[in-house]
């Protein structure tokens, strides 16, 4: 590992000089640099800041601190009982070890598991930009299907940030705190497609902390719910993801919030699918043709067709409970 300096933030305007990067959790990053894929010269350890409540919104919504660990946010009784597809997301990540050490902003800022990405030794154009997207032809199994570019197909592991952006209704954002002062960002807009550009995972700048993340409140995300695909029964990322919250009365689907993960380079939220479902009679069918709206335009590689079925089957799955519970 390559020798770093460490020092405590000393407050939210402490920035960052170049080559520094803030700490908190470290559950992804600390891999990294042993791994020699992050090479910073300087650790900011932001754990001393007063970021780790979890505070109510006069709406109902919920104000949750930057370092709240995994573990407690997923216990909260208020997003148990209101936001169950985040309570879930959370659980279905990572061991009880690792929830109990990483936090909110963290989740949100970790990188992919891409093997090539995790491989310092060879080419990646997200590690080191012109060098190339071995995975195209390579071990793609795993990888995008949607959202990706020559450049890169790499999918963001995060199941939080899924749950994160199915719950992005009526301005959910992102509270950053940078040279630059402060702004909100909407959860969907955090993560950027890679483009002609994957070394970079975000819209943040370099010396930008995440401070906190703003749910605000969504009536029906009481009736919300996540489900994960994956190689194993537990400890592993998910090969795909859905999250929903479902409105429905009479059968008929009145409103509706949707992401994929696992499939995309950032989460996926599902607009076409959303839009193609509300109005509609909440059966099986009118969940496979949403799905399949939004699938429509996927790009799967030679040897990850398997997804756009194993999403239309979860996606049915996830709405047919959560209509199920409705009635």
């Amino acid at each position: 590992m390559k020798t770093f300096d460490y020092r405590t933030a000393a407050g939210l305007t402490d920035g960052l000089e170049p080559g520094a990067v803030f700490l908190a959790g470290g559950t992804n990053l600390v891999d990294l640099m042993k791994l020699g894929v992050a090479t910073p010269d300087a650790l900011v350890d932001v754990n001393r800041l007063p970021l780790n409540g979890i505070t109510e919104r006069p709406d109902g919504g919920l104000v949750i601190g930057a370092t709240v660990r995994n573990s407690d946010l997923a216990a909260d009784p208020r997003v148990r009982a209101g936001f169950p597809v985040l309570s879930q997301a959370l659980l279905a990540g990572a061991s009880g070890q690792l929830r109990n050490l990483a936090t909110t902003g963290g989740n949100l800022l970790q990188r992919t598991r891409c093997r090539y990405f995790m491989d310092a030794s060879g080419p990646c154009n997200k590690r080191a930009p012109g060098s190339g997207c071995p995975a195209r032809d390579g071990d793609h199994r795993n990888l995008a299907i949607l959202g990706g570019s020559p450049a890169c197909v790499a999918t963001h592991p995060s199941d939080m940030a899924v749950a994160l952006a199915a719950l992005a209704a009526l301005g959910a954002v992102v509270q950053v705190d940078g040279p630059g002062g402060t702004r909100g960002i909407p959860v969907t807009d955090l993560h950027r497609l890679p483009g002609a550009t994957p070394e970079r995972d975000t819209v943040l700048e370099h010396g930008e902390l995440i401070t906190a993340v703003e749910v605000p409140a969504l009536p029906y995300a009481v009736r919300s719910g996540y489900r994960k695909a994956r190689d194993r029964a537990s400890y592993a990322f998910a090969v795909g993801s859905v999250a929903a919250a479902l409105d429905v009365a009479d059968g008929v689907v009145r409103d509706v919030r949707l992401a994929f993960g696992a499939v995309a380079p950032k989460p996926w939220r599902a607009w076409t699918a959303e839009e193609q479902l509300r109005g509609r009679p909440a059966t099986r069918e009118t969940f496979l043709a949403a799905a399949d709206a939004e699938l429509a335009s996927a790009e799967p590689l030679r040897d990850n067709t398997y997804k756009i079925d194993l999403l239309r089957n979860l996606t049915a799955a996830v709405l047919a409970r959560l209509s199920e519970e409705a009635r």
